[in-house]
């Protein structure tokens, strides 16, 4: 396609191939995501105790903080056809490792090493996407873009992973639905490589050295700007709790309640189905009237931490009740929308090193898939599923006293003016 091409395409809306390229996240994360809610409950009943599972995805959750973290500069120096490329092939050997040497060989040594490999994937794959999204993007449809790019990573990774096991399990079984990744991924990632083609996000040809050198120091903008500090603290919290309730939460309902798979997949599908559908809904009551930081600080946090609670204790008042369950986790869905802000809020707290600023922002949401399951092996056997209710709730709760220190310059400067004011009136009276 020519530049003119191109050009008329994008007043039209969207570049037909990024839709495409959407599409193409969508499959791959689907397949990416067809055992987060049911593998490690799997696991425990091959043999493998809470404290080894926790262990697995521990240790994918610290390759994967690492991979989210140097995607973007890796996409910039190589181009994204060449991340993705690498994302692909070590998601798909992983697998197929995974699966040969250690499901089949009921084998831990080998399940530790290849499923971390795994973590690699999906950072490299689809956040070279969307560093090239926001480059091919016309400034007008940027915030489009980068939301249909969220909705279909957490559509394949949460809806789709969810709902598909739940209905397929009964019919090809766990080890099917694996195989069955392998082909989701295939497809997702063909698709995807075939629309980035041969594209650079950036004409630098300056040393790559430098390049990974100027990544590294971004670390220091937490020293030189400490509410971007928080902001990567607060999006640990974001996500901690919601990506350790699939380790300890399945095990706790079938062992207490008698609540199936299929149940838990369902009302976990449900979840990410609501989270997805109100995720235009809340930013923009955040941008008509509570404004970024509150929406954080009472929706999110607040909320999560309300919402936490609320879904652990539901089953020990109406029992065994799907539908109960499934109202709770819409409402748990739809709070955690309120997160959606921390990017911006983040970025405008360093609108010179906005880069940088994301790359904490991106590691913060690597590392909640390190430490989530870490807390959950460390504590489940002293605290118990009860214990972990109320530590995640006590993390979001700490999420929202954080976020009374993120206050913008333009907030920070009115609330002065209010405090000089009062001080005049009681002076003068």
């Amino acid at each position: 396609m020519n530049a003119i091409a191109e050009q008329q395409q994008n007043k039209a809306g969207l570049p037909g191939k990024m839709i495409w390229g959407f599409v193409a996240m969508l499959i791959f994360m689907a397949g990416d995501g067809l055992e987060h809610a049911w593998l490690s409950p799997y696991l425990i009943e091959k043999g493998l105790t809470v404290q080894q599972a926790a262990t697995l995805f521990t240790a994918y959750g610290a390759v994967l903080a690492v991979s989210a973290y140097f995607s973007g500069v890796l996409t910039e120096i190589w181009g994204p056809r060449k991340v993705m490329l690498i994302g692909l092939i070590t998601w798909l050997v992983g697998q197929i490792l995974f699966i040969e040497l250690g499901l089949k060989l009921h084998s831990f040594e080998w399940m530790l090493p290849t499923y971390a490999l795994r973590g690699i994937g999906y950072p490299f794959f689809c956040y070279s996407f969307l560093v090239w999204v926001t480059y091919r993007s016309p400034q007008r449809i940027m915030a489009t873009a980068v939301g249909l790019f969220w909705a279909a990573w957490s559509g394949g990774l949460y809806v789709v992973g969810s709902y598909f096991p739940a209905f397929m399990t009964d019919k090809i079984g766990y080890m099917g639905l694996l195989w069955s990744a392998v082909a989701w991924v295939l497809v997702g990632g063909i698709v995807g490589l075939l629309v980035v083609g041969n594209d650079r996000v950036s004409e630098d040809k300056g040393d790559a050295k430098e390049k990974i050198k100027s990544l590294l120091s971004g670390f220091t903008i937490c020293i030189e700007k400490p509410k971007v500090a928080i902001g990567g603290l607060v999006r640990i919290i974001n996500s901690v709790g919601v990506g350790a309730l699939p380790i300890f939460f399945p095990l706790y309902l079938a062992s207490e309640y008698n609540y199936s798979t299929g149940e838990w997949l369902t009302i976990w599908g449900t979840f990410w189905l609501a989270n997805i559908a109100f995720n235009l809904v809340i930013p923009y009551i955040s941008d008509k009237w509570l404004g970024w930081r509150k929406t954080i600080q009472w929706i999110g946090s607040v909320g999560c931490g309300v919402m936490t609670l609320v879904l652990f204790y539901t089953p020990h008042v109406v029992g065994h009740n799907f539908w109960a369950m499934t109202l709770v986790a819409i409402i748990f869905g739809i709070v955690l929308c309120g997160f959606v802000p921390l990017s911006a809020l983040v970025t405008a707290l360093a609108p010179d090193q906005k880069g940088s600023a994301m790359a904490i922002v991106s590691f913060g949401a690597g590392m909640s898939y390190f430490i989530a399951p870490a807390i959950v092996g460390l504590f489940i056997n002293s605290i118990g599923a009860e214990g972990l209710a109320w530590v995640f709730s006590i993390f979001y709760f700490s999420g929202a006293v954080l976020m009374k220190f993120m206050k913008l310059p333009e907030e920070e400067n009115k609330a002065e003016g209010k405090e000089d004011l009062t001080k005049r009136t009681a002076s003068v009276n």
